[in-house]
């Protein structure tokens, strides 16, 4: 009997047709077995096609005659019938994103994108694109400059600056900060890759880890990067006035609260007068705590940025639905926010269609908010610069 074939359909079933039911837990945890299981969620294809191969393997082991191989076969045809359902709904990653853009952005983002951009999120990859997605995350002529040292403590306070080749100035930075327990050569590398190969300054920074009482030490961490940039950015060709901060899981909490606190003397030892202030927000799958960094949002924040999965089985969506209403109820400036159909926590782990049209969605909000920032600047300047 094809015991591991039994155990990996049933696993598929038994989450697939949760996801489709859209079963989600009530509480964040830092960790449950349906995640582990459900991560497969966000790449629909390549899980069809990995039980292909493994339904192939089992007749092959046991023969057609097996009753345990018709049980598999059984659980193979449900979880197969989940993923149809799961691979149609992100299919809707682009439209969701344009509507999100719309709300948030009051519509005039099209104003200020390039047309091409704004079209990739209604576009359909080609299928080889789609299944050689996980595996690639490089983008040809972007370097990495690995381990520049931002402040004292150790392995803890490195980071990677990605770049493309060219020597132009002036160009707009994006810091992400991993998840818990992460690395910043783990994550969303194909994140870091595509915007450095537009033209960015992508930054992948460690931090020290965060205890289940405290953040002021993983929260410091990222006001030294945030201020490093500022001083050494020019040094890379980055604007020090243009940069974005961006996290995901814990790091979409810890760029939120940087943005909430720029210049805060009490989380700035050492460095008290660093402007620590950021053009912008990107938070995705945040998790958001027991509401630690909420009263933060208080403050007058800069534009954010927050994607969720409707899947999240680690953070429930209402977690994010709780926290972009409390911050556009307290902020003037505005919060896109969108939830992907279909997506499990840690849907920028690889490559996927629905990162891609993310990506693009990220691109298009960036340039908004530096469209302002530099109509700001001329109107204060008489300098016709913009950060993009």
């Amino acid at each position: 009997m094809p015991i591991g074939y039994l155990i990996t359909t049933g696993g598929m079933a038994v989450v697939g047709m949760s996801a489709v039911l859209r079963h989600r837990p009530r509480r964040s945890s830092p960790f449950r077995p349906s995640y582990i299981f459900g991560l497969w969620l966000n790449w629909p294809l390549v899980a069809f096609l990995l039980l292909l191969a493994s339904t192939a393997l089992a007749i092959d082991q046991s023969g057609i005659g097996s009753p345990g191989l018709w049980a598999g076969l059984g659980l193979a045809v449900v979880a197969s019938a989940a993923l149809v359902v799961l691979s149609r709904r992100a299919h809707e990653t682009g439209p969701a994103l344009e509507r999100a853009l719309d709300e948030g952005l009051a519509g005039d983002w099209r104003n200020v994108v390039d047309a091409k951009l704004s079209a990739r999120l209604r576009r359909r990859p080609f299928l080889a694109r789609v299944l050689l997605a996980p595996v690639s995350s490089r983008r040809r002529g972007v370097e990495r400059i690995g381990n520049l040292r931002y402040g004292p403590a150790g392995r803890a306070n490195l980071l990677d600056l990605y770049h493309d080749r060219s020597v132009r100035p002036g160009r707009p930075v994006l810091v992400h900060l991993h998840p818990l327990f992460g690395s910043k050569r783990l994550g969303t590398r194909y994140l870091l890759h595509r915007l450095a190969g537009e033209g960015w300054i992508c930054v992948g920074a460690n931090y020290r880890r965060a205890t289940d009482s405290e953040l002021s030490d993983p929260l410091v961490d990222v006001k030294r990067v945030i201020a490093w940039m500022r001083e050494h950015g020019a040094e890379y060709g980055a604007d020090p006035t243009c940069i974005f901060v961006a996290g995901s899981s814990l790091g979409g909490l810890l760029g939120s609260l940087a943005a909430f606190t720029p210049g805060d003397p009490a989380l700035q030892p050492g460095f008290e007068s660093a402007d620590t202030s950021v053009a912008g927000v990107v938070s995705l799958y945040g998790y958001y705590g027991d509401g630690r960094g909420l009263p933060y949002a208080a403050t007058n924040a800069p534009p954010f940025f927050v994607a969720h999965g409707d899947q999240d089985t680690l953070v429930p969506v209402d977690d994010a639905r709780g926290f972009v209403g409390q911050l556009r109820a307290s902020s003037s400036n505005p919060v896109v926010y969108v939830e992907l159909p279909g997506a499990q926590h840690g849907f920028d782990l690889f490559r996927s269609r629905r990162l891609d049209s993310v990506v693009d969605a990220i691109e298009a909000f960036a340039a908004w908010v530096t469209s302002r920032g530099g109509a700001a600047r001329q109107r204060r300047d008489s300098i016709e610069r913009v950060c993009l």
